[in-house]
């Protein structure tokens, strides 16, 4: 898999690149990178999970092998085992145990369906941080699922959008 984003000015934004199979069981980590490859942060499917679980960490395992501790920065998982159309997913960030143990809900949900590219990323109070829509260069012609637009707000985190989306393209 190679994945790049582009900015709104055609300039490269993050990139991912991972040649392995699309099975979680296959990929091991992935690496988001900015345009000229260092290592924002690595995501991890969680084998044994019935939920799609996902672990984001700061930088990649040689960052963390000189720190000598892994930095978790965020849990993504379904909030059903059950494989729904329109699922939706929940995100705790580390400050709640990496696992929503504080008892107050996920931090962030995505809802809607990425694999039509038509979803929704909110914050724990309700508004809407980022929203995916296909790609439209005319009003009656889209682009291929593989090209599809994306606005976030300005407060909202690049790099934590871009990891959402890399683990919701290998979910679907």
């Amino acid at each position: 898999m190679a994945f790049s984003v582009y900015d709104g000015e055609g300039k490269l934004a993050f990139r991912v690149d991972n040649y392995s199979r699309k099975t979680k069981f296959l990929i091991g980590e992935l690496l988001l990178m900015d345009p000229i490859g260092k290592p924002l942060l690595s995501l991890r499917p969680q084998i044994m999970s019935m939920y799609d679980q996902w672990k984001g960490y700061r930088g990649s395992d040689g960052d963390n092998l000189k720190k000598k501790s892994k930095s978790q920065l965020f849990s993504m998982r379904r909030r059903s085992f059950v494989h729904n159309r329109d699922d939706l997913l929940e995100v705790f960030m580390s400050g709640d145990g990496g696992g929503g143990s504080g008892g107050h809900g996920a931090d962030f949900t995505i809802e809607g369906c990425f694999k039509k590219r038509c979803c929704k990323i909110r914050a724990r109070e309700g508004q809407v941080l980022a929203s995916i829509s296909p790609k439209k260069v005319s009003p009656s012609m889209v682009l291929d699922k593989d090209v599809f637009s994306l606005f976030m707000e300005e407060e909202v985190s690049p790099e934590l959008i871009m990891a959402f989306i890399v683990i919701m393209d290998r979910i679907w």
